[in-house]
């Protein structure tokens, strides 16, 4: 194990879909570090990109670590709050700029001077904040609401998202002058099942961890463990792995976690139906089936047509990946913020019922597709 990276207090951190050990044993892993601590060393903006659970967060603050910067390090989940609630906190507010502003309050960037913010799912923004956090970016200065003074700015920025913000950009959902502002120094974090050399380093880990909190000792990994640790496909990566660790030590016996123990339902089976799928289909087969289905409901006349492909596609991820709005929103390629309302609907559609709420968020970017194209047949 060359390098563990930890969140300074992940003992008493609640559960959460994030990953709380990195390290990099993996040949892979090393040469991403080698990476991380070269750009660290500059005033670079950094954009992580990576899965949900892959580690951006351990490796922004690493970034800071080895910056040398003296001020905080601040992270931020931009899909966790309305857009009027994080328009305040990202650039603070003076009294009696809104309703409930009692108070003159800094911003995250303010508390960042001096040091780091990390924007996690930065690809959630709205356009105005966009417009709002470039120009920030771009003046290195901020202007609280309701206020005309600009206070000036020494923050290195870090944002991360598990989105395709390229995508998001030729979509019209993510503004572009945006996007290279933040490009400056991207950053790959590859999924778990790409660096198997960090598997098993990372599970004794987290048995340690765990067999502490729990009282244990001498746990081991079985022979049938090991492997099977090693074949899954880990796609919930690095969180997924703790939850799995965790578990097989509350159910192990003998000192010893056994495949069984792991609970690691479906193991392969994403990967052979991918490859049976690839097989029958050929390079681009799924897309001329899709497009003569299509065609089939059209000639039938089908009613509210585009409502039921664009319902059937948000239900069958949702329940492709059990019900997990991070993978389902991945599978997609939309953030997990846009997934979020039409999913609710859908969980609570237990007897045929339709609930369309929400779901012209799924298809706004559709629209943008083909601007030109006419309204009627």
């Amino acid at each position: 194990m060359n390098k563990l990276l930890t969140f300074p207090d992940s003992a008493g951190m609640a559960l959460s879909i994030r990953a709380k050990a990195l390290l990099f044993h993996d040949p892979l892993s090393s040469r991403l570090l080698d990476q991380v601590e070269r750009i660290a060393r500059t005033e670079a903006t950094v954009l992580v990109i990576g899965q949900t659970g892959t580690g951006k967060e351990l490796i922004a603050r690493h970034i800071h670590t080895q910056s040398g910067r003296t001020g905080a390090f601040i992270a931020v989940n931009c899909g966790a709050f309305s857009e009027s609630l994080i328009d305040a906190e990202l650039f603070g507010h003076e009294s009696g700029a809104f309703t409930g502003a009692t108070q003159a309050r800094a911003g995250w960037f303010e508390a960042a001077n001096g040091g780091t913010l990390f924007l996690d799912e930065i690809g959630d923004l709205s356009l105005n904040l966009q417009v709002k956090l470039l120009r920030v970016l771009q003046e290195r200065q901020v202007v609280r609401l309701g206020a005309r003074k600009p206070i000036p700015l020494d923050v290195r920025l870090v944002a991360a998202t598990n989105v395709d913000l390229r995508k998001a950009v030729a979509a019209g959902r993510f503004r572009a002058d945006l996007y290279y502002r933040l490009n400056v120094a991207p950053l790959a974090l590859p999924p778990l099942h790409q660096r198997p050399g960090d598997i098993l380093p990372l599970a004794r880990h987290f048995i340690g961890v765990y067999s502490e909190k729990m009282q244990l000792s001498g746990i081991a990994l079985a022979a049938d463990a090991r492997a099977a640790l090693l074949n899954y496909e880990w796609p919930g990566n690095i969180r997924e792995l703790e939850n799995a660790i965790h578990y097989a030590l509350i159910v192990c016996t003998d000192g010893q976690i056994r495949e069984a123990d792991l609970n690691l339902v479906g193991v392969l089976q994403r990967e052979s139906d991918a490859s049976y799928a690839a097989q029958s289909a050929g390079p681009q087969g799924w897309q001329a089936r899709l497009e003569s289905l299509v065609e089939e409901m059209m000639d039938a006349d089908e009613a509210q047509l585009y409502e039921r492909v664009e319902e059937t596609v948000v239900r069958t991820a949702f329940e492709h990946c059990r019900q997990n709005q991070v993978q389902a929103a991945r599978a997609l390629g939309i953030s997990r913020n846009i997934l979020r309302t039409p999913a609710q609907a859908l969980r609570h559609d237990r007897h045929g019922v339709r609930k369309r709420r929400g779901l012209n968020r799924v298809h706004g970017h559709i629209s943008r597709l083909s601007p030109s194209a006419p309204t009627a047949c």
